[in-house]
């Protein structure tokens, strides 16, 4: 243990204290005598193997080339269940995910190390402001959370482990092609007591029968490796620029915490596979053609598989209104702001209450004796209906 703390502990050259890693920059920063120290950059070498996919049969069955796992000392949050790597001698923390207090155990877990890392991009007080504008926005929210927000409470950033999956796919599908055309219709109505004979367009739809072949290479799906996030919130973080992932480097986690995967690589895998099948339907759909399609098999032959572990950078608050934690998510590369909110029961009961007012006073104003209506029966043209016909 004492090997792995020394790793991942950057002094000073200057004044020996904690160098940490400053966002959007290649360099890291002590907070005491504000010297910099550049972070060294990877050789073609290195670059090439960070960013090779490892082969995914022999991922999925253990056999990965030595060197790509390593014992991780981690502690599990007992309230959102994240698993929070542990640098160095600490021995209690704070949950960067809910804020659920924890106490730190000695435990390790076997992990694949992560290949490639995306830097922080902005800085904590860049992330804060971004949350503070979108806080801003929100209708009924407890002034709890708006001062939450203008206490200037630090963030907390963290490196989330992600999968990313690549693939070869062929597909051979059947279905339906369905076209539309339109029907002249006659039809009766009774307008002012009479009755009326009337036209109107109907629109139908042909199907005839479709088989093909599709065929598409996927690369750098992404498949969030965390339990600790709600899974809605992370995703509507997106998109991510992954042609600025660098080669991982422990310099770039100098100051900032970093989760374990909990999400194992085969659920991941089914996760990816999924994402790709709804992209290869839609690839069937396009290729049915005609007004609507309907697709009844897709056969899809699978080749090429590869993974990688990636860390993506995210800055979180966490905010307890009536005994529940609510989590806010700024993209640390984009800006891009994502949260659980509570709502104000207060303030939309004074909301509904004046509504009612409102309309109380409208009603005073105009008389009970004006605000009764005539129905009167309009004949008129109906637009059209839609009916499927198959052949």
């Amino acid at each position: 243990m004492a090997a792995e703390e020394e790793e991942h502990r950057w002094p000073c050259s200057q004044c020996g204290a904690k160098l940490r890693y400053s966002p959007g920059q290649k360099s890291l920063t002590c907070d005491h005598c504000g010297h910099e120290q550049a972070i060294p950059e990877a050789v073609d070498g290195a670059k090439t193997r960070a960013f090779r996919e490892f082969d995914l049969a022999r991922g999925l069955a253990d056999d990965l080339p030595s060197g790509t796992v390593e014992e991780v000392r981690t502690t599990s949050c007992p309230s959102c269940g994240a698993l929070i790597e542990v640098v160095g001698a600490t021995h209690a923390t704070e949950c960067p995910f809910c804020a659920t207090p924890v106490v730190l155990d000695t435990g390790t877990h076997r992990l694949i190390k992560p290949q490639a890392v995306l830097p922080f991009k902005l800085s904590e007080p860049e992330a804060r402001k971004q949350m503070i504008d979108w806080m801003g926005k929100l209708w009924f929210a407890p002034n709890g959370l708006l001062e939450y927000s203008r206490k200037g409470r630090a963030m907390n950033g963290v490196y989330v482990p992600y999968w990313t999956f690549d693939a070869d796919t062929a597909s051979d599908y059947t279905g339906q092609r369905g076209e539309h055309y339109w029907e002249t219709e006659h039809y009766t109505t009774t307008v002012n007591g009479k009755t009326e004979s009337r036209t109107r367009q109907v629109r139908k739809t042909r199907w005839y029968s479709a088989s093909g072949h599709v065929a598409r290479d996927f690369d750098d799906i992404l498949v969030i490796a965390s339990h600790a996030l709600p899974k809605t919130l992370a995703d509507n973080l997106e998109p991510w620029t992954l042609g600025e992932l660098a080669p991982y480097s422990p310099e770039y986690l100098a100051g900032f915490q970093a989760e374990g995967y909990t999400v194992s690589l085969a659920d991941g895998h089914v996760e990816g596979r999924q994402r790709m099948s709804r992209v290869i339907h839609d690839d069937v759909c396009r290729d049915i053609g005609g007004d609507e399609q309907r697709v009844h098999s897709v056969n899809t032959s699978w080749s090429d598989e590869t993974f990688k572990h990636v860390l993506l950078p995210v800055w979180m608050a966490a905010y307890k209104y009536n005994a529940k934690s609510y989590r806010f998510l700024v993209n640390g590369q984009t800006g891009e702001v994502q949260g659980e909110r509570p709502w104000s029961i207060w303030k939309i009961g004074f909301a509904v209450a004046g509504v009612v007012a409102a309309i109380a006073a409208a009603i005073y104003l105009i008389g009970p004796e004006n605000l009764g209506f005539a129905a009167e029966s309009v004949g008129g043209q109906i637009p059209f209906l839609d009916i499927d016909t198959s052949n």
